[in-house]
């Protein structure tokens, strides 16, 4: 059993808020299952104690989706999101929480925290449900922010043959997305993640502080933003020149650098805005103009949030594996573990050669079972045994799945 105590966990958070030049401001709580233990809300508390503005919790939603007043505790300790485990819209697809999903879905409702639907995709398993993922995600939209798509990494001794029929890639899901979208998505609606550097870029050039660089490798993972307009799925490529506005935010972050005023480039740019967006396509309600302006003058958190509530963002992050493994996506990698003693280490490179990082982390901290339940409870203690016909039976059941 590997439960780091509160203490160790704070110099873990100390250590992410103290990164420079760029302090990390945004956590996300795994497990295992955190919700399992007792002291989350405290983890929660201290993590928002050391200027941590974002907080997410990665669950799979089952005690959450029984117990409200723990969805409360933790909303009111400073969770924003859930990043939740979501194979599919059907139990043969997703038997891990199918029935509790409705539960959570109700119960982030009553506290105000988002979720993101968080699917592992495995070839012939669950990637004929993709678009239907999707049109869930819509079904739910006033709590859903978005659909994350992971790959599955196929991480253990696996034979060449079994390794072929579960492998799915990035472009494999694209195509898929248009097939069971009727190209509603598209794969030119898909840009990668260091896509962001150049919003960053143009940030910092006219706050003169340093932003996040999200210089992830361009095979980490891919995104957009989708829209529903009028019952069709519209992604945000559909009504913004993308490239377009790109091109231009490079150009003024450009201007800026060689000294150009900040005041009138602001200007020129916030009357420009509008012209990259075709308004007769654009979803009612939308203003490009507001959100960017507010992020990019104001650096506003709350704009971004107002975005994130009329529209699904569609992401792919494909974790790697011993059969895939590229030195070069770790070095550039953007998303980390943080241990107890002070190493901060790429996510792929943690997960993926353990006896380097996390087998000898956990080693040198965990107790056997028998030790652990000498402090006062069981492992059976946290058994899950669900009722199936009565989870079914629910009303908020047949609302979601319909």
């Amino acid at each position: 059993m590997y439960e780091p105590g509160l203490e160790q966990i704070e110099e873990m958070v100390k250590t992410l808020a103290g990164q420079r030049p760029v302090r990390n401001n945004a956590i996300q709580i795994t497990g295992g299952e955190p919700c399992l233990r007792e002291d989350l809300a405290e983890i929660i508390k201290i993590c928002k104690k050391h200027g941590i503005e974002h907080v997410q919790l990665n669950t799979n939603g089952i005690r959450m989706s029984q117990d409200l007043g723990l969805c409360r505790k933790i909303s009111e300790a400073g969770v924003h999101t859930l990043y939740l485990s979501f194979d599919g819209v059907s139990a043969k697809s997703n038997p891990k929480n199918h029935w509790e999903i409705p539960g959570v879905m109700e119960n982030c409702r009553k506290t105000g925290i988002g979720i993101v639907l968080v699917p592992t995709v495995i070839k012939g398993v669950n990637d004929h449900e993709l678009g239907d993922m999707i049109r869930f995600g819509f079904k739910n939209i006033d709590v859903v922010r978005s659909v994350n798509f992971q790959p599955v990494s196929l991480v253990g001794r696996i034979t060449r043959a079994e390794r072929e029929r579960c492998r799915i890639t990035i472009p494999d899901l694209i195509e898929k997305l248009e097939e069971q979208t009727n190209r509603e998505i598209g794969r030119d609606d898909f840009y990668p993640v260091p896509t962001a550097l150049k919003f960053s870029k143009l940030v910092t050039a006219f706050t003169g502080k340093p932003e996040y660089s999200l210089s992830s490798h361009f095979a980490c993972g891919m995104g957009t933003y989708v829209f529903d307009v009028g019952g069709k799925l519209t992604p945000i490529t559909r009504f913004i020149d993308i490239d377009g506005l790109l091109e231009y935010f490079d150009r003024i972050s450009g201007e800026l650098g060689n000294g150009k005023n900040k005041y009138a480039e602001g200007l020129k740019l916030l009357l420009r805005l509008n012209s990259f967006v075709d308004k007769k396509k654009a979803p009612k309600g939308i203003s490009l103009k507001s959100v960017l302006w507010g992020m990019i003058r104001k650096h506003d958190y709350k704009s971004l949030g107002m975005f994130h509530h009329k529209a699904l963002f569609i992401g792919m992050m494909h974790f790697m594996d011993l059969y895939n493994y590229d030195i070069e996506r770790v070095k550039r990698c953007t998303i980390h573990y943080t241990l107890s003693d002070g190493r901060v280490v790429p996510f792929c490179a943690f997960n993926v050669i353990p006896q380097w990082y996390r087998d000898v982390n956990q080693k040198s901290q965990g107790m056997s079972f028998a030790e652990w339940e000498k402090n006062g409870r069981r492992m059976a203690d946290d058994l899950y045994r669900r009722d199936v016909k009565q989870l079914e039976g629910t009303e908020i059941y047949r609302k979601v799945y319909g």
